[in-house]
């Protein structure tokens, strides 16, 4: 993901930790471009991965997830846990609130966003707590490039 995206013009800007985030920086990375690792101060992890090519580090997640927002054109959401989803429903809570410029929000792993999807769909756009506009929002793909699209896209349409 993170080569794709560099490919299309793209920084690519995760947390800076183990995981998926080191595999889009580290593909970020060998791909020639701008590897960025937004690090959160935690007992558990020490140090931004050795992928990242300018690194910050936040001592609060609420200072951490305004960067993230503040500096991307779209998000592409790899499988992760509770850090993962906080990060996902601000982005999608200020969008909504029109707090920032909509763009792309990409879950991708079919199997492993569906039941997360299939729930707000069923029980929060069932009981009215949202709307379909918010579920639409979200791009639900296994497809790397259709993902890199939506972003080329919205850059071209936003400028």
């Amino acid at each position: 993901m993170g080569a794709a995206l560099v490919e299309a013009g793209f920084t690519v800007i995760t947390g800076g930790g183990p995981g998926a985030m080191e595999a889009a920086n580290k593909g970020a990375a060998e791909a020639g471009g701008e590897s960025i690792g937004l690090g959160i101060e935690l007992p558990w992890e020490a140090r931004l991965n050795e992928y990242v090519t300018f690194g910050m580090n936040f001592r609060y997640f609420f200072v951490r997830k305004m960067m993230f927002v503040k500096y991307s054109r779209g998000y592409v959401v790899l499988p992760g846990g509770l850090g993962t989803l906080d990060e996902l429903f601000e982005a999608m809570t200020l969008a909504q609130t029109l707090k920032i410029t909509q763009f792309p929000i990409v879950l991708m792993g079919v199997e492993h966003w569906q039941g997360l999807l299939d729930w707000m769909q069923g029980s929060m756009l069932g009981d009215g707590r949202i709307k379909q506009t918010d579920l639409d929002m979200l791009t639900l793909t296994d497809d790397v490039d259709e993902a890199v699209a939506l972003m080329v896209e919205a850059r071209e349409r936003h400028g």
